[in-house]
């Protein structure tokens, strides 16, 4: 029997919860103030600004290398809507509905990065709240 820990199954680090409870927060604000028919880099600066309020770090459009059998591949990457306090990833979308290939992106990047938790965000919704989705690694 392996007594290995499985890393899917440990409880997600309290501020790596404070920082996504932040994120849903502002998403809210967002939201509330600008509502639905922006562009996502709109909804990506406006929640860079709720955050930073709320004394989070905030990276926007950052850069992560593919990894291949070992060898880091830095002119191949995939970019992140946005990187919160080095731990928590925010995949935005304004789209009609979010389909399983959204998911399955923020998922890939959660495992390339080695991160545990990432939101997948839609503000093309008239309520916020069904357009938020834990994704967890």
């Amino acid at each position: 029997m392996n007594n290995t820990p499985n890393k899917k199954y440990e409880t997600i680090p309290p501020h790596v919860e404070d920082t996504a409870r932040y994120a849903v927060d502002s998403a809210f604000n967002v939201h509330m103030k600008l509502g639905q028919g922006l562009l996502e880099r709109n909804y990506e600066k406006f929640m860079e600004i709720e955050l930073k309020k709320r004394g989070c770090t905030v990276k926007r459009q950052v850069k992560l290398p593919i990894k291949y059998d070992g060898i880091v591949y830095d002119d191949e990457y995939y970019i992140l809507d946005m990187l919160v306090d080095d731990c928590l990833i925010l995949e935005l979308k304004v789209v009609e509905n979010i389909i399983p290939l959204h998911r399955y992106q923020l998922l890939t990047y959660l495992k390339h990065s080695g991160l545990r938790l990432g939101l997948l965000i839609n503000f093309n919704t008239a309520n916020i709240g069904e357009g938020i989705s834990r994704i967890i690694n």
